[in-house]
């Protein structure tokens, strides 16, 4: 038994002031307030420091120079979960952008592989299209977006039953209400995004069951005076989870602070995502998406015409930019990249929280949220 000692320990509910984590056999034996004992371990992490569940990142392309799309491997899911893992991600989904049906079917062959082999730190696939509007394509390839047919429901289907969680990205433009249905209700979690939706087709959709939007304000309908698009369905629509990248570049601060503000209270909430791309954890310039060179200049990844292609960004930085432009505080900041998307994907309390019998995957953190130590299972994980 070891016992871990901080100032402050979120819990995945409370921060809570003098309480001490305690882990047996790699799982939380109990969160306990400080007591003094010298017949226990104690790992003493300073008064400073916050102890909180393991960051949860459910869209993240690539790392360590590799991307899921290039590269539709087990090796590649494990380097990006070790690279991701190592800045305070302990469960990842890896995400696999518009492709080609052959390369769809190879990673999620490689999906169910690394859930057969247990590869540290993976939470399951994340499929962003190619089900989408192509009038909405962001940085995907509009000549490999296509609506969903028999088969793409086939291979869906069976990919949920194998894996610990598929989350489907998709437009209700390129996907019937039944086919959500019949997924969500085979096991997975459907997202809407890449679509240019009105708000009565986005509430049939929810109504259908999907539960969560990819990247609120990007790729997406926006608040209009007489449509109010996605954006405004996801802001009024109780419970729905949303995306946000809160890099400072994808989305206005004051429309991070609107969405923290109308989704505060709500059985859903933000969740902030990396939308990493294969220069995580890299000084690589330069990277190829789907044959066409992506940019890295000033902590922004774009195309040759300009357009963002994915972010520059991890968890971390993701936690302190939402906590300065929420306004929201420490406590809603954490639960945006812990509680929250483990809810988001129904694996809360399992991920994103430290209640007794679950796995002591978890981080400390200084006062300004910078990441000091990670522990999966326990075990203390080797940083950069």
């Amino acid at each position: 038994m070891t016992i871990f000692r901080a100032g402050r320990l979120f819990d995945g509910v409370t921060v809570r002031n003098s309480h001490d984590l305690v882990v047996e056999d790699g799982v939380v034996a109990s969160v306990r307030p400080r007591e003094y004992s010298g017949s226990e371990k104690i790992i003493d992490l300073s008064e400073n420091a916050l102890i909180a569940p393991g960051l949860i990142d459910l869209q993240a392309n690539g790392a360590a120079g590799l991307l899921l799309n290039e590269a539709p491997e087990l090796a590649t899911i494990d380097a990006m979960c070790r690279a991701h893992m190592a800045v305070g991600t302990t469960a990842l989904l890896p995400t696999l952008i518009t492709s080609d049906r052959e390369t769809t079917r190879k990673a999620v062959a490689a999906a169910i592989e690394a859930a057969r082999k247990s590869i540290p730190g993976f939470a399951g696939l994340h499929l962003e299209g190619p089900h989408l509007d192509p009038k909405r394509k962001g940085a995907h390839d509009p000549a490999l977006i296509r609506p969903m047919q028999a088969d793409d429901l086939e291979l869906l289907l069976g990919a949920v039953r194998q894996l610990p969680t598929l989350l489907v990205t998709l437009a209700p433009e390129a996907a019937t209400g039944q086919q959500i249905r019949a997924l969500r209700q085979g096991g997975a979690v459907i997202a809407l995004g890449h679509t240019n939706t009105g708000i009565e087709a986005a509430k049939t959709a929810f109504a259908a069951g999907a539960s969560t939007v990819t990247h609120l304000f990007n790729a997406m309908s926006q608040i209009g005076n007489r449509e109010p698009g996605l954006v405004g369905a996801a802001l009024q629509q109780d419970p729905v989870f949303a995306g946000v990248i809160a890099d400072g570049v994808h989305v206005h601060p004051a429309n991070i602070a609107l969405a923290a503000k109308c989704m505060t209270g709500n059985a859903g909430g933000v969740v902030l995502v990396s939308d990493a791309m294969a220069c995580f954890g890299t000084t690589t310039t330069t990277f190829s998406l789907n044959g066409r060179n992506v940019t890295r200049k000033d902590g922004v990844l774009r195309l040759a015409d300009g357009t963002l292609a994915g972010a520059d960004l991890d968890l971390p930085t993701a936690i302190r930019n939402y906590a300065n432009m929420s306004g929201l505080g420490l406590t809603a900041s954490l639960t945006a990249a812990t509680a929250n998307p483990a809810r988001a994907i129904d694996r809360f309390p399992g991920l994103g929280s430290l209640e007794f019998g679950q796995s002591a995957s978890f981080v400390s953190l200084d006062p300004n949220l910078n990441v000091t130590g990670v522990w999966f299972n326990g075990k203390p994980v080797t940083r950069h």
